[in-house]
């Protein structure tokens, strides 16, 4: 059986569906990982999996060029966003399906991507890329308060906050200037991004190659951080520009390949793009899009690394909705409450709990914050949302 290699995954739901979907076309997963620990389905599903240096591309190349001189090698992707470009990497110099890799790190790199989509005339935030804490309250001031400050290389809202003046900024980017390696033990470049915060409400918008799946609504948690607590599918009333804009966004960072989650505000001025993201959405979007508008991502993204070209059309047009649950406070898990009631509520299709008793849960001001989430649906977007929002809210931990 043939092999399709992953590049590391990420801890929630992605990396199973990756792997579940490979089998369906009749491939053998196998995960790329320096610590297999973070994956407990790798041993619930009995999948494959392989341990060496994925922050070394060669050692990536060099395992991937094994499975193919061996019992064939069909793709290389990964459902991580550090490790995305990875990936592509190591299947263009294989010779196998891939999108651009150096674009992909080009995107990666959020100064890199600002300067690509503003020479396109893509409206971006103003911002300024700075090495310095004295140097990002100058930017601050520059700039106008209030203001982002954001590691150029994150993910997942960590290390993200919202500063009302320069002092504050240059605290915040002193705190990432500090912190030398990410949450995955990479390096972190010492860069920090200090940009102009955009007032609106933030949307997402879920692409395929060229082909625009849909428009999501984002909830946020309250600031200075911007905690993703839940999203809808599709956006109620989402303005158009949305979409178009996006498109233009891709184009001009030399993607279109593949999966790809842009994140915008809609501003006074219109839609300014945030930030694009060349992989498949996390907080569980797919699921969404899936339940909403019957288009599994998930399984198309895997097809499409095996180089086999993916429909992806909405086939109905239902409402969706997820709901994370949160800590409120750091400590052990020592029980969790309200699993089964949660997903015994009306319109619940999914509920899980991430943690367990004995787990140490820290809190981050981030998506690592989660500790569960509740996905329903609806005859419209409103009573999706609610019956989303009723189930997360019965999801609780006690911690000590």
């Amino acid at each position: 059986m043939t092999w399709l290699a992953l590049v590391e995954s990420n801890t929630t739901g992605s990396g199973r569906q990756f792997c579940r979907a490979a089998r369906e076309l009749g491939l053998r997963p196998v995960v790329l990982t320096t610590g297999p620990g973070r994956y407990p389905y790798l041993a619930e599903d009995e999948v494959d999996h392989l341990v060496l240096d994925t922050g070394d591309p060669e050692a990536v190349l060099a395992a991937c060029r094994e499975l193919k001189a061996g019992e064939g090698l069909a793709g290389i992707t990964s459902s991580s966003e550090y490790f995305i470009a990875t990936a592509a990497e190591a299947a263009q110099r294989l010779g196998l399906p891939a999108p651009d890799a150096q674009a992909l790190t080009r995107c990666r790199h959020k100064d890199r991507q600002r300067a690509a989509l503003a020479a396109a005339g893509v409206a971006v935030p103003g911002h300024r890329a700075v090495t310095k804490a004295s140097a990002a309250r100058e930017a601050a001031e520059l700039l106008g308060c209030p203001v982002v400050v954001k590691p150029t290389t994150g993910s997942g809202s960590v290390g993200v906050r919202l500063c009302t003046g320069p002092a504050e900024a240059a605290e915040a980017a002193a705190a990432l200037l500090e912190a030398p390696r990410d949450e995955r033990g990479r390096a972190r470049p010492r860069l920090v991004l200090v940009e102009r915060y955009v007032e609106g409400p933030e949307y997402s918008v879920e692409t395929f190659d060229d082909t625009v799946v849909g428009v999501v609504a984002k909830h946020l948690g309250p600031t200075p951080y911007f905690v993703e607590r839940g999203h809808d599918f599709p956006a109620p009333a989402a303005p158009p520009e949305l979409a178009r804009t996006a498109l233009r966004a891709l184009k001009a960072l030399g993607l279109g390949w593949g999966p790809a989650h842009t994140e915008l505000r809609y501003g006074t001025a219109g839609p300014v793009v945030i930030e694009v993201n060349p992989r498949l959405a996390g907080g569980m979007i797919p699921a969404l899009v899936q339940r909403a508008a019957g288009v599994d991502l998930v399984a198309a993204t895997v097809a499409r690394a095996v180089g086999h070209r993916v429909a992806v059309e909405p086939g109905r047009q239902a409402h969706a909705s997820i709901r994370f649950a949160l800590a409120g406070r750091a400590g052990t898990v020592t029980a969790v409450h309200g699993l089964e009631t949660a997903r015994g509520m009306p319109g619940v299709e999914l509920a899980e709990l991430t943690v367990a008793p004995g787990v140490r849960v820290e809190l981050t001001r981030s998506f690592r914050d989660r500790f569960g989430y509740a996905v329903a649906t609806g005859p419209d977007a409103a009573t999706a949302a609610d019956r989303a929002e009723r189930a997360a809210a019965r999801l609780d931990i006690t911690c000590a």
